[in-house]
């Protein structure tokens, strides 16, 4: 029980971290799964964004808490053995 409380009160810390912080678009999308995605949870109201320059190459920003809280599951990476 002690371990779960500890992975809880990190987690709040990490996310209070970064909800002062911004993500890119491109960055935003690879870690919830896709721009697809990303722009349903915006759609929805899930993850706050804006776009200050109204240009067509303007930056993105996305809240990095927001963005975090949904995140894809990590998938393990297989290395390809090296040849001697």
């Amino acid at each position: 029980m002690i371990r779960g409380e500890i992975a809880e009160i990190l987690l709040d810390n990490i996310l209070r971290l970064f909800s002062t912080e911004t993500f890119g678009k491109d960055k935003s999308a690879y870690y919830v799964g896709g721009e697809k995605k990303l722009m349903n949870l915006i759609e929805a109201g899930k993850i706050e964004s804006d776009k200050p320059t109204n240009v067509q190459n303007g930056k993105w920003h996305c809240n990095a808490a927001q963005v975090l809280l949904h995140c894809r599951c990590a998938k393990k990476v297989k290395r390809k053995k090296r040849k001697k």
